[in-house]
């Protein structure tokens, strides 16, 4: 007698099986660097207003200023883009996505340029070099690889912008090294050219993806409201942001410069006009990207006002690097940590204050330039913002980031 095969049936709304680990934290590149990112975001800031403030003894090679901007750029910036690239460059090429061990030796060569350079008054500084750039080095290569295949051209704009990013950080070692060649300041040089660059990444990530997600949630809301995304404006506003890097080069903190980063100002303030960002008020970390570069319009502004010479552009250049920078990476690491991990995208009470104190971080700082006499304690003031925002971030999203995808899906 045949016995029939038995049919078996899926149940839908069967417990999808567990991963066999509960730790995941080298599972994917955003667990990993975006948690190092908001670790370092909230310790290395304490540490410099101790050392502004006088308040702690800490030997360098560098100018305090210079380590204190490479350790923001290429310590932090840096850790949060990685997070980034090798989350999304495997999502645009189908690439397997990085993880394990490539990912647990790219997060100690990270670790190891922070001790490098933290230490740099006990090492060679020829050593401290090396080993700072080796991972934005690696990074580049890792993420060349697959961006190389002539289809992803369009995705290949961010390695040029990572090679940036490396000769930046060498300039910035020049400075440690005692380079004077040209006459150039190559320290404040290379912070400018890192800064730069990060703001170009920003422009044509945003640029991408806050529109994307504000059509998607307005179409649902209503469908007649309308995200303007207009791709002539796109190329104006990134041309005149590669403009104003190469002009911060050539000719710094001169009218010139000012007037072109005043022409990247405008661009960007129309670009961001058509995005309807009023109408996501309701939605917090969908307002946050619009909040983060709103920030960048106005830093641009400030940054030309430093430029023209009416303000220290020391002072200037904080709307962009606390106010741009820092509210754009908490969002996007805020929202694509949920999203890679199964969860819903909404932010937390605690998050939400973690975004307005950035902003608080940033408006406060930027007082500095008109209340000159109290900077010391406007700047330690605007650090204990800017801290607390990041620790929330830790305190909220370390189990997130550490443990697998609640819906038992491999990430």
């Amino acid at each position: 007698m045949t016995t029939k095969p038995t049919i078996q049936i899926e149940d839908p709304f069967a417990e999808r099986p567990k991963p066999t680990s509960n730790f995941a934290l080298f599972n994917y590149g955003f667990r990993t660097f975006f948690l190092l990112s908001g670790v370092f975001g909230a310790i290395s800031i304490p540490v410099w207003v101790a050392l502004f403030g006088g308040h702690w003894d800490f030997p360098l090679t560098t100018a305090p200023a210079i380590w204190h901007g490479h350790e923001m750029l290429f310590g932090f910036a840096a850790s949060a883009i990685a997070g980034f690239l090798l989350t999304v460059v495997p999502n645009w090429t189908k690439v397997k996505a990085r993880k394990g061990g490539i990912l647990i030796a790219l997060a100690a060569v990270w670790v190891v340029g922070r001790v490098a350079y933290w230490a740099q008054a006990a090492l060679p500084y020829g050593l401290v070099m090396a080993l700072d750039l080796a991972f934005l080095l690696a990074l580049t290569f890792l993420v060349l690889r697959p961006l190389a295949n002539p289809q992803h051209r369009r995705q290949f704009v961010f390695v040029p912008i990572l090679a940036l990013l490396v000769v930046a950080n060498a300039m910035t070692h020049l400075s440690g090294l005692g380079v004077e060649a040209l006459g150039v300041d190559w320290g404040l040089h290379g912070l400018t050219l890192g800064l730069d660059a990060t703001i170009l990444l920003i422009t044509i990530m945003g640029g991408r993806v806050t529109p994307s997600f504000t059509s998607s949630y307005l179409g649902h809301q209503d469908p007649n409201v309308r995200v303007q995304q207009r791709p002539k404006l796109d190329r104006v506003v990134i041309l005149a942001t590669w403009a104003m890097l190469v002009i911060d080069q050539v000719l710094p903190l001169t009218p010139f410069a000012a007037l072109v980063t005043l022409i990247a100002a405008g661009a960007h303030a129309w670009r961001l006009s058509g995005w309807q960002g009023l109408r996501t008020l309701s939605n917090p970390i969908l307002w946050v990207l619009h909040l983060g570069y709103a920030w960048l319009v106005v830093g641009l502004v400030v940054k030309a006002l430093g430029d023209f010479g009416f303000i220290r552009s020391v002072d200037a250049l904080h709307a962009l690097t606390i106010g741009g920078v820092g509210t754009i990476v908490i969002a996007i690491m805020t929202r694509a940590s949920l999203g890679h991990t199964g969860r819903d995208i909404k932010a937390a009470p605690v998050i939400v204050a973690a975004y307005v104190l950035i902003s608080v971080s940033a408006v406060v700082r930027t007082l500095v330039v008109v209340l000159p006499d109290l900077s010391v304690e406007l700047i330690m003031l605007s650090g204990a913002a800017w801290s607390l925002a990041y620790l929330a971030f830790v305190v909220v999203y370390t189990p997130i980031l550490v443990r697998p995808r609640i819906d038992g899906r491999p990430g």
